[in-house]
């Protein structure tokens, strides 16, 4: 009996549901070279449903969406629609709700890809961020006191416990143990690197670096530890990138290094995340956002989200299939664009897509 997947497809806002349809594509066309099924379920969260209904994710979505192995998402984000709105109440909300815990954040660069880093090339650059993602200064702890008085106060705490961080460092372990990456310049062993701020966030950062090497320690001697303050990682991000086999840190500085991570990668175009709960439901999404000024004009890259529905598959076990769709997007990359810069690629997005389930059927 062929295995199936029952996959929920989050179009969302702005060029989403183009980069979605051309990640869709691909999916059926690996689903019938690799004999699995999928069943797929739209919906219509995003900027058009808020300002119809004043719905962003109902509880009732959040339970159904519980109903499915995996989530494939497009964008949020609606211009008409002020910030902040959208992404609590939909991406936020089901990160939270559905505790994916972990953020995965491949960095790799792509062959023809250009990367902004002078002399580096797809052999320097290829590691993975695990990002803790319900903790930390999202948790919404703090508030004003007050406010619009020249004495106002504005707190937000950053919090953790030692649960999620002990499940996050478990799942990066794993990781880094499954990924089989040996580190290079830095000796045989596979690495997992701690991004932290210990000299001054003295409590936050006490407690992952204790908890890294206890478990470390005991579950995972074979596994080099290394810890890089959160400045100092972003300098070797740039000047070493070919010391790093995977990271893993708190949320603040996940999000913002992931982002360091995905420029020299060649850019949002192909920068893809997974939102991970290893015993739940976990939700996939293309990192660059919904670029309103590009919707409807078929020139948005959809690279990121064909790369983030190939996550989604080697999260679900189809290995086989994962690896058949990265091997085509390199393929490409390599000898069919010109950039990854939306209207510059040569190719509509459609015809991207093509190429790229095309190339998954040889």
């Amino acid at each position: 009996m062929a295995r199936s997947y029952k996959i929920a497809v989050i179009g969302g806002d702005g060029t989403g549901p183009e980069v979605a349809n051309e990640a869709v594509k691909v999916l059926k066309t690996a689903a019938d070279k690799f004999n699995f099924k999928v069943d797929l379920t739209d919906f219509d969260f995003g900027g058009e449903r808020y300002k119809k209904t004043g719905e962003t994710l109902p509880d009732s979505a959040v339970e159904e969406l519980r109903g499915f192995d995996a989530i494939l998402l497009g964008a949020i984000g609606h211009p008409d629609v002020k910030p902040g709105i959208l992404e609590k109440g939909i991406l936020l909300k089901a990160r939270f709700e559905l505790d994916q815990y972990i953020n995965l954040r491949p960095v790799k660069l792509y062959p023809g890809v250009e990367c902004p880093l002078k002399d580096k090339g797809p052999e320097h650059i290829d590691y993975v961020v695990v990002r803790e993602n319900t903790g930390d200064l999202y948790t919404g702890t703090g508030g004003f006191s007050m406010k619009g008085t020249p004495n106002e106060v504005a707190i937000q705490t950053s919090v953790y416990t030692r649960f999620q961080v002990d499940r996050c460092l478990r799942y990066a372990f794993e990781y880094a143990k499954k990924r089989g990456k040996k580190a290079r310049n830095k000796g045989p062993e596979n690495t997992l690197g701690l991004v932290g701020k210990t000299n001054v966030l003295t409590f936050v950062y006490d407690l992952w670096e204790r908890a890294f090497h206890e478990m470390g320690k005991k579950d995972y001697p074979d596994i080099r530890r290394d810890y890089y303050h959160v400045d100092a990682c972003c300098m070797w991000m740039v000047k070493n990138p070919e010391w790093f086999d995977v990271l893993v840190t708190g949320n603040m500085f996940g999000d913002i290094i992931t982002d360091l991570g995905a420029i020299t990668q060649g850019g949002m175009g192909i920068a893809a995340g997974g939102n991970i709960n290893p015993e739940g439901v976990s939700m996939f999404e293309p990192i660059g956002g919904s670029a309103p000024k590009y919707t409807g004009k078929g020139v948005i890259n959809p690279l990121a989200a064909i790369c983030a529905m190939q996550m989604m598959l080697e999260t679900l076990g189809e290995d086989e299939a994962a690896q058949k769709i990265e091997s085509s997007v390199k393929f490409v990359t390599a000898n069919k664009l010109k950039s990854l810069a939306a209207g510059k690629m040569g190719y509509s997005t459609t015809q991207v897509g093509d190429m790229v389930a095309e190339k998954v059927t040889q």
